[in-house]
C-alpha cells in the first residue's frame, strides 16, 4: 500500500477557502522578504563588522524601520479584514443545517426538511470499504447541494467541540448552550473530510466529519417544506 504525503493546505473546495489560500501566499511573501532582509543585515554586521554609529543612529534609518513595518502591517491587515467580512456574511442560504457535537460523535438536523435528524458515527476500521479513509469515514454523511450557500448552526450537548472541514474553509466552535453560525459554498461535487478540532476528551480523534456535496438536481427537494 502506497502512502501519500502532502505539504501545505488541502485543495480549496469553496470560494472562502480560495481567498484564504491567496491570503496565506500573500502573507508568506511578506514573511520571506522580511526574513531575507533581516538575514542580510545580520550577515553584513557579522562579516564586515559594520559598527559605524553615524549609520546606526541616522535619522533616515530610524524612519525606515518605523515606516516599513507600518506599511507591511497595513498590507496584511486590509486583505485579512476583507476575508473576515466575507466569512461573516450570510445572505439568503438555500438550506440550514444544525450540527450538534456529542462525546464522541456528531448529530445533524436539517431545519428545512421534514424532521430529518440523524447521528454520524465514525466507521470502525473493520467495516471500512475499499477506498474509504481510516478514522475519517462515517456511517451517515452530511449531504449538501453544490454551488449553493449553506448555513451551519453549530452547538454542543456536553463539552466544547469544533466543527471543521479544512477544504471548505470552515472551523466553528461548538459550545454547549450557544449557537454559533457559519456558512460555506461547495464549488463542485465531492466528499470533503474534517475532524473535531477541539480536544474534547479521550475519544477526541474518533469523531470525524464528512460533507458530501452533490449536484442540485440530485438533492431530495420533495422533502422540503417550501411550496
Amino acid at each position: 500500500m502506497t502512502q501519500s504525503v502532502q505539504l501545505g493546505f488541502q485543495d480549496a473546495a469553496s470560494p472562502i477557502m480560495e481567498e484564504l489560500l491567496h491570503f496565506h501566499d500573500h502573507a508568506l511573501i511578506a514573511v520571506f522578504l522580511i526574513s531575507i532582509l533581516v538575514l542580510y543585515i545580520l550577515s553584513s554586521l557579522m562579516i564586515s563588522k559594520l559598527t559605524n554609529t553615524n549609520l546606526i543612529d541616522a535619522q533616515e534609518i530610524e524612519m525606515v524601520w518605523t515606516v516599513m513595518p507600518a506599511i507591511i502591517l497595513i498590507a496584511i491587515a486590509l486583505p485579512s479584514l476583507r476575508i473576515l467580512y466575507l466569512m461573516d456574511e450570510i445572505s439568503y442560504p438555500l438550506i440550514t443545517v444544525k450540527a450538534i457535537g456529542h462525546q464522541w460523535y456528531w448529530s445533524y438536523e436539517y431545519g428545512d426538511l421534514e424532521g430529518l435528524y440523524f447521528d454520524s458515527y465514525m466507521t470502525p476500521t473493520t467495516e471500512l470499504q475499499p477506498g474509504q479513509l481510516r478514522l475519517l469515514e462515517v456511517d451517515n454523511r452530511m449531504v449538501t447541494p453544490t454551488c449553493a450557500p449553506i448555513r451551519m448552526l453549530v452547538t454542543a450537548e456536553d463539552v466544547l467541540h469544533s466543527w471543521a472541514v479544512p477544504s471548505l474553509g470552515v472551523k466553528t466552535d461548538a459550545i454547549p448552550g450557544r449557537l454559533n453560525q457559519t456558512s460555506f459554498i461547495a464549488s463542485w461535487p465531492g466528499i470533503f473530510y474534517g475532524q473535531c478540532s477541539e480536544i474534547c476528551g479521550a475519544n477526541h480523534s474518533f469523531m470525524p466529519i464528512v460533507v458530501e456535496a452533490t449536484p442540485l438536481n440530485q438533492v431530495p427537494w420533495s422533502l422540503l417544506k417550501i411550496s
